[in-house]
């Protein structure tokens, strides 16, 4: 009983500084209850509350030390009195020591376990202060990178600095799949750097791209594109050569496309990374894109629905049999939302089958299968056979061509729930998309039952905003009236270390969602412009992909400029 009055305890801190009301904590606790995770975390992954917020007021509980890991500097001689195979099996971090008692950072202060170990292992005293754990991982990575003295950086620089070529390691680099440690070539070194470093700073992919006189490596952060240090020219055989040979690709091939794939693991992640070589006027430039398994994990809550879009959407996708489109362009998490459905619907009465090219992400209990078009297996043809074993929801990957579209509208008319994605710019373009595929106003009015678009924006960085207010000029052009101005809250990042300087740190989606009703259909049927349609939708309550993204300026989730940088004011709207 008194484990459950310290829960209860830290809980209370949480609702009386109004960081969460009770109704949030209940619901915390129920989805606690029914995944199997802990209460904090359920609270942060409802977006209740963050990490810091929960840790904080475990430490106010516990009467220990709260540590920012991003303000604290740690000295080298600490850091290594606990080796780093302890700190990273066990996610700690020392921070001071003194008369014979080291003061180690943890997440749980209740994991005594864990404490008696270091007790025995380090032979000292332990008292505790306390972080969050993804603030304790990502220092375990700084400050020993550091201590080891290598980072992506430090080796470009001596590469840089040398005039040793390395393209020599491409044979010992084909050698094999070796753990890679200080022995291991520069070169293979240095690829693994880069992709830990990029999985560090949470960049979704990895551009290396040749030019005459340099390489230019970029990451992409939250959909924008960042430059690091350019490798020396001569280094771009020898990149090439490793990353393809982790990719399982042709070296010798250079004028062909090539795609390929890579398994990583980097810390306790494995990751898969999908790699695309096409030919340069300069050379061959490659693309990696980063596939992380907790992406999926997102639950549809924590998407960035509005409380009304959210009811709507949760109650479609529990309709027995239609069509749901997603539209946006690529990039937009048009497969995150899919997956957040299907993981939503995804229970043992049901039976989900998914025609995608290529399966991205492992769904457990989904029976996904890969389209080959080289050997005949096209979207149409795997339709056709997901049919005959009676499933309840079907996923089409793309509906690229109108004998696709077709298979999707026949199973949805033969009683079958269908996701499936279309590129157009908004919901009501997904209509005229279809009919000019060649699809029948008819079948297009009776099979869909609703289509969202979405884009992504980036999120105001929750370490380092702060209020301001926009100007009048703006708030009239993006059409923020005085009264909305006058009850919202005006955030922006100011720039600090945990956002990389950027004000920005992670994204949400805004939607447009339009539900086909009568007046719809019968102007689908009809063939009207998608601006008619588009103000039917508006009049029936549609809020468009714009609307919606000032919706989250006026909240302070985002900026002005990052909507306007992805959506615009529609004046049929």
């Amino acid at each position: 009983m008194a484990t459950k009055k310290k829960k209860t305890d830290y809980t209370e801190i949480l609702i009386r500084q109004g960081i969460i009301s009770p109704e949030q904590l209940a619901e915390a606790r129920q989805m606690a209850e029914e995944s199997g995770m802990k209460v904090p975390d359920a609270l942060t992954r409802l977006g209740y509350a963050t990490g810091e917020d929960v840790i904080r007021a475990v430490a106010e509980q516990h009467g220990c030390d709260y540590v920012n890991l991003s303000e604290v500097v740690i000295p080298p001689a600490v850091v290594e009195l606990v080796p780093e195979s302890v700190a990273r099996e066990n996610a700690v971090l020392p921070l001071a020591e003194g008369d014979g008692q080291l003061t180690v950072i943890v997440s749980d202060p209740l994991d005594f376990e864990t404490i008696d170990k270091l007790r025995f292992i380090l032979n000292r005293r332990i008292e505790i202060a306390l972080a969050p754990r993804e603030s304790i991982l990502e220092a375990i990575n700084r400050h020993y990178g550091q201590t080891v003295g290598e980072s992506a950086d430090s080796m470009l620089q001596e590469f840089t600095d040398t005039a040793i070529d390395f393209t020599e390691t491409e044979d010992e680099a084909a050698a094999g799949e070796e753990e890679i440690d200080e022995t291991s070539a520069p070169i293979v070194r240095l690829v693994q750097l880069m992709i830990t470093e990029a999985v560090q700073l949470r960049a979704s992919d990895i551009h290396i791209e040749p030019f005459e006189d340099r390489i230019r490596v970029r990451y992409r952060i939250d959909g924008i594109l960042m430059e690091r240090d350019s490798p020396p020219r001569r280094l771009l055989g020898a990149l090439l050569s490793r990353v393809k040979i982790l990719a399982r690709l042709d070296i010798a091939e250079r004028r062909r496309t090539q795609d390929g794939r890579i398994k990583v693991t980097i810390g306790e992640k494995e990751l898969d990374l999908r790699v695309s070589v096409i030919p340069t006027n300069h050379g061959q430039s490659v693309v990696m894109r980063i596939l992380d398994k907790d992406n999926i994990k997102v639950g549809l809550r924590e998407l960035g629905f509005s409380e009304e879009d959210f009811r709507k959407f949760t109650g479609l996708i529990r309709r027995p049999n239609g069509i749901i489109l997603v539209t946006g362009p690529t990039g937009s998490g048009k497969t995150t939302s899919l997956y957040a459905a299907l993981n939503d619907l995804n229970t043992p009465d049901k039976k989900i089958i998914t025609a995608e090219d290529p399966v991205e992400y492992y769904l457990p209990g989904v029976n996904q299968v890969e389209i080959r078009h080289d050997i005949g297996l096209d979207f149409a043809r795997v339709i056709r056979a997901m049919l005959r074993q009676a499933p309840n929801v079907i996923l089409v990957g793309e509906m690229r061509d109108l004998e696709t579209a077709q298979m999707g509208i026949q199973a949805s008319l033969t009683g079958h729930l269908v996701f499936s994605t279309l590129h157009t710019n908004d919901a009501p373009g997904a209509v005229t998309r279809l009919i000019d595929m060649g699809v029948p106003p008819y079948l297009v009015a009776s099979s869909v039952v609703a289509i969202m678009a979405q884009r992504l924006i980036r999120v105001v960085c929750q370490k380092c905003k702060q209020p301001y207010t926009p100007s009048e000029t703006l708030l009239e052009t993006a059409g923020i009236t005085p009264e909305m101005a006058a009850d919202a809250t005006f955030l922006r990042g100011r720039g600090c270390g945990n956002c990389q300087g950027s004000g920005f740190r992670g994204r949400l989606a805004i939607f447009e969602l339009m539900i086909m009703s009568s007046k719809i259909r019968e102007l689908t049927f009809n063939e009207v412009p998608t601006t008619q349609l588009r103000r039917a939708a508006v009049d029936e309550g549609m809020k468009t992909l714009y609307w919606d993204g000032i919706d989250k300026v006026l909240r302070g989730v985002t900026t002005l400029e990052e909507v306007c940088r992805v959506a615009k004011r529609s004046d049929d709207a």
